[in-house]
């Protein structure tokens, strides 16, 4: 069986920038075995595939790492997104649609706004709302990233498991010479998971240039050594920042670049609101651009 296939780099306006996915948009017949071995092939951070939907949403979206599946992701969604209305799968778009994607972690609505001819820019919301939970002693967090007790900054949060449908450790570094120099220990890191703690661990710095926030995001234990732009993550960072913050109420907004470490600028921007206390909702969005297209044997 041949499948079409469209490979896009996601939270970027410039080809081979921001991060590499592909997507299938008529998976229709593989197995998940037939699945996983695809997203190994391309080997990416995430492939994604596309289903009618059961549920009645707009589709049914599944998320491969190269090593496992995942309930949700960010840039997965947004990128499908892309492809989707790039490709016409969605129908003509004048200005704006939101569409439904059901996953594991529940239904994920994205937004897809034209900026263009063949431009588009999209943002979804959490499926879940912001959880919090355990934490990790800075001096653990920083012996599994290499770095100095005093690099982790602790004002806000310690070290801390946080999700909104997909879980994280989050740290908070001292500047970016500390960003810049993480690096993780694999065998400090599976200790981390043999005590039941997430292993993806995403570092930020609150940035004083044109951006708000500077992050890295590793997940070697599940075949991503490091992510070029985790909206998962960032999305998550929102919810988790605006939940930390003394406003009782409004909107929060921040402007994140990741992946410059490792070559592939990304740009995000990410949102909550908060209402009485308690944060309502958190977003993720970006722009993505079309790289290649083709067709995959199966079987």
């Amino acid at each position: 069986m041949r499948y079409r296939y469209y490979i896009c780099d996601v939270f970027t306006d410039t080809r081979f920038g921001g991060n590499q996915l592909a997507v299938l948009p008529h998976a229709d017949g593989l197995s998940d075995k037939q699945m996983q071995q695809i997203a190994r092939e391309f080997n990416f951070s995430e492939s994604t595939f596309v289903f009618p939907p059961e549920a009645g949403g707009t589709r049914k979206v599944r998320i491969f790492t190269p090593a496992k599946e995942l309930p949700f992701a960010g840039h997965p969604n947004v990128g499908t997104a892309f492809v989707l209305a790039t490709a016409g799968e969605l129908g003509e778009i004048e200005s704006s649609l939101t569409v439904t994607f059901e996953e594991k972690a529940g239904s994920v609505p994205v937004t897809i706004q034209r900026r263009g001819a063949n431009s588009f820019w999209c943002e979804l919301a959490a499926p879940e709302s912001i959880s919090v939970g355990k934490t990790i002693a800075a001096q653990s967090l920083a012996e599994i990233v290499s770095l100095k007790p005093d690099d982790i900054v602790v004002e806000t949060h310690l070290p801390q498991v946080a999700s909104v449908g997909f879980p994280f450790v989050f740290a908070e570094l001292r500047d970016r010479s500390a960003l810049e120099q993480a690096r993780i220990d694999i065998e400090k890191l599976t200790v981390l998971q043999t005590q039941g703690m997430p292993p993806d661990i995403h570092l930020y710095i609150h940035s004083a240039d044109e951006f708000d926030i500077r992050a890295r995001m590793f997940a070697p234990l599940d075949g991503v050594p490091e992510d070029p732009a985790t909206g998962s993550a960032n999305c998550t960072l929102a919810g988790l920042l605006a939940q930390y913050s003394e406003k009782a109420d409004g909107r929060f907004d921040w402007r994140i670049a990741q992946g410059v470490e490792m070559g592939r600028p990304s740009v995000l921007t990410a949102r909550a609101e908060k209402r009485n206390g308690v944060v309502t909702g958190a977003w993720t969005g970006g722009d993505s651009v079309l790289v290649s297209e083709g067709f995959i044997e199966v079987g």
